[in-house]
């Protein structure tokens, strides 16, 4: 229950833009209706003191083996479980031991999530600068089209240019809602696997 808690407030502080979280506003290049959030805090969602305990060569390579799993997105966290059970099992449910794994699996996660959402930014930037280029092309166009002698060709190069440079921002355009979802689906799991954790250390 504990842990059920913890997660909706850590899930409240988030979308209210808490303290523990940069949320940012007023960047142009973010095309997110999700507000950007650089930075996530591992204490937000871990309640407990992490430190890095000493571990055996065992414990090590158990602690790295579970965390590189929860970091893994194309496997559901349910399909983790028999080996968190496992890992509970052979080197108990200390939640300094299950904090450290956390901790691995959080700074795997977050370092993707910052490289998504910088790749966000130059997808913005590349979209702004293809915008540009159309307007340029209709502008061309209009000038080419009040003209006392047409010329035609370029009109009909400049005309298929158009088409399908505009193909290619609506494509990207329509690709962009995925796009944007997946900083909010990396926090969802980091903030399900926290619980996970909890859960099996008693919270």
């Amino acid at each position: 229950m504990r842990s059920e808690r913890l997660l909706a407030l850590a899930l409240a502080a988030t979308c209210l833009g808490g303290p523990a979280v940069t949320a940012d506003f007023s960047d142009p290049t973010w095309p997110c209706v999700q507000r950007k959030v650089e930075r996530l805090s591992v204490g937000l969602m871990w309640p407990h003191p992490i430190a890095e305990p000493e571990l055996t060569p065992d414990t090590e390579a158990a602690v790295e083996e579970l965390a590189g799993r929860f970091a893994l997105r194309r496997l559901e966290l349910d399909e983790i479980t028999p080996m968190l059970d496992d890992f509970v099992a052979e080197h108990g449910a200390d939640p300094v031991l299950l904090g450290t794994v956390f901790a691995r699996t959080f700074d795997r996660l977050a370092a993707t999530r910052t490289t998504i959402i910088k790749g966000i930014g130059d997808y913005s930037l590349s979209q702004i600068a293809l915008s540009e280029k159309i307007g340029g092309i209709r502008s061309e166009m209009d000038a080419l089209l009040v003209a006392e002698s047409p010329d035609y060709d370029r009109i009909d190069a400049l005309e298929a240019q158009l088409d399908w440079d505009e193909r290619i921002y609506t494509d990207r355009r329509q690709s962009l809602t995925y796009v944007c979802e997946t900083p909010v689906l990396l926090e969802k799991r980091l903030f399900a696997i926290a619980q996970m954790l909890l859960d099996v250390s008693g919270g």
